[in-house]
């Protein structure tokens, strides 16, 4: 009997699937020469799922200059019959992949994130701080897990709906960076979603499940304020100058004073862009890069007016002008109930990866040397995610798409318990078996979920109902951005065009090496910081 990639044997999935397949709200569902099909093309590919991982992580692209693995996986898709857009939303390194099969039936958008963190470096396999490439970006978050499985389960769902004559579209996107909220507000703006029946979103975790209703994050607005005085020589004639790193500097000292009298819910946080250019010359040009967090629309544009108010009163005490620019916007998650309870039965039924003793000695290694809570991989997946749950304060912009088109994000258990994340210590698993593994098991629900949709009328009518009758009776979308905010694609092109030379040489050659450990040296598990 043949065993898949996640430990269960495919009678044991199938004696689950028909006890999905009873579900009595169902008009139709495939049947289980269906899922069987698309569990073994998910299992087929397991290869091609190690390969992409390993080569999109050591792209380490930050956000707006996904170039490398944008190519690297849209040439994948034109191979396998889907039609490339490119440019998408204005945005060089967006792009969208469609294949439709038959006329009719619905359209499921597919999407995960691409971009990686700033400074974030860092040696696969090692479960010790090592920086591949000093001060350079790296997949701190895990980001480059997602794209790869995406394509996994929409080549495996494809099959099976070509062999069955299964209608309906499919449409593969990217999230061009995510961790600077800078992509989907625009692609909603600009009717990317238009036409689409349900979407299904995907996001690294240690854990495997959804969820559905208000997830208890934040929404999130980007904005940066420069301000404009006059340059003088800072020390034989300071009067004759208006210091612009004056108002940036009582701006963020009136916020902080603000802070206190601000709902509990909110989170702010900045950094300053530009200070001036040396200190014997009175700063004609500074900047200040601004988050502003909360958890409705109402309230992030309430601390988005703030902000503005602010600053205006900041130039206003320094004899300086101001101007603001929105470089991104991240609506509040919402996710569609029928999708997520759809999704989380195929989510039990796959079940968590089989982990080796070699994944749990790794993981225990990496929480070990950096004294982290020890924590096993987990055996059992999560309980579904239900409103009313504890709050956080992270934002992430599959939310705007969430508002427009019912939509779930499924967190699939490609990383280790208890690591940081926006850190090095979220990158020290992404290129080993315990991130393929996780694909692997995430791709097959995600396929089961898509073939679910694509079959059965009653569940895309069910998740619009929600969206329509539910969702939007709590709160309207009202984002901030403007038709004439546009993406800021220009971050991160100066840092990159230094970086880039430096990276290349440790890209994954997959065609010399079996896996990117195998190419770097590292032999897994490396429990002594190797």
């Amino acid at each position: 009997m043949k065993t898949t990639a996640t430990g269960k044997t495919l009678a044991a999935l199938l004696m689950t699937s028909a006890m999905t397949l009873a579900a009595p709200s169902a008009m139709a569902e495939p049947t289980q020469a269906m899922r069987e099909a698309a569990i073994a093309g998910v299992d087929a590919r397991a290869k091609l799922a190690q390969q992409m991982v390993d080569q999109v992580f050591s792209y380490a692209e930050p956000g707006f200059q996904e170039f490398k693995t944008g190519d690297y996986i849209t040439s994948i898709l034109e191979k396998n019959g889907f039609t490339i857009v490119r440019g998408v939303a204005g945005i060089p390194t967006a792009w969208t992949a469609t294949w439709s099969n038959g006329t009719g039936g619905p359209k499921i958008a597919l999407g995960s994130d691409e971009d990686c963190l700033l400074g974030l470096s860092q040696v696969p396999g090692s479960p010790q701080i090592k920086p591949m490439v000093e001060g350079a970006p790296g997949h701190g978050e895990g980001h480059n897990s997602g794209m790869p499985l995406i394509v996994v389960a929409a080549l495996s769902a494809k099959d099976v709906m070509v062999k069955n004559h299964v209608n309906g579209t499919l449409m593969i996107w990217p999230g061009i960076a995510e961790e600077l909220l800078g992509s989907k507000a625009f692609y909603v703006r600009e009717g990317v979603f238009k036409g689409v029946d349900a979407s299904i979103f995907v996001h690294v975790s240690n854990g495997f499940t959804t969820s559905w209703g208000d997830s208890g994050s934040t929404g999130m607005v980007s904005v940066e304020y420069t301000f404009h005085g006059k340059t003088a020589h800072a020390a034989g004639a300071p009067w004759d100058g208006r210091s612009a790193l004056d108002g940036v500097e009582i701006m963020d000292t009136a916020w902080n004073f603000r802070r206190e009298h601000l709902p509990v819910t909110q989170r702010s946080h900045y950094v300053i862009t530009n200070g001036g250019d040396q200190p014997n010359i009175v700063p004609g040009k500074a900047a200040v890069w601004y988050y502003f967090r909360d958890r409705t629309f109402a309230a992030i544009r309430n601390l988005y007016e703030t902000g503005n108010t602010i600053s205006e009163a900041a130039a206003m005490a320094t004899g300086t002008t101001v101007e603001h620019k929105v470089l991104g916007y991240a609506a509040p998650m919402h996710g569609n109930k029928p999708l997520a309870e759809d999704a989380y039965k195929n989510i039990q039924m796959v079940g968590m990866p089989k982990w080796s003793a070699d994944d749990q000695a790794f993981a225990k290694a990496v929480q070990e040397t950096n004294h982290f809570k020890l924590k096993p991989l987990a055996e059992e997946v999560s309980p579904l995610g239900v409103p009313g749950g504890p709050t956080f304060g992270a934002s992430d912009d599959i939310g705007d798409v969430m508002w427009t088109v019912p939509t779930i994000t499924i967190t699939y258990p490609a990383n280790i318990p208890n690591v940081i994340f926006h850190n090095v210590t979220s990158a020290m698993a992404m290129a080993t078996p315990i991130a393929h593994k996780g694909v692997v098991a995430g791709a097959k629900a995600v396929a089961l979920t898509v073939l679910d949709i694509a079959t059965t009328p009653k569940l895309v009518a069910d998740a619009k109902d929600y969206q329509e009758n539910v969702q939007f009776k709590e709160d309207k979308y009202d984002p901030v951005i403007t038709k004439d905010d546009q993406p800021a694609i220009h971050i991160n092109d100066e840092l990159m065009a230094r970086m880039r030379p430096k990276m290349e040489p440790f890209y994954y050659d997959p065609k010399k090496y079996d896996t990117y450990l195998d190419q770097l040296g590292i032999k897994y598990p490396n429990t002594g910081g190797q």
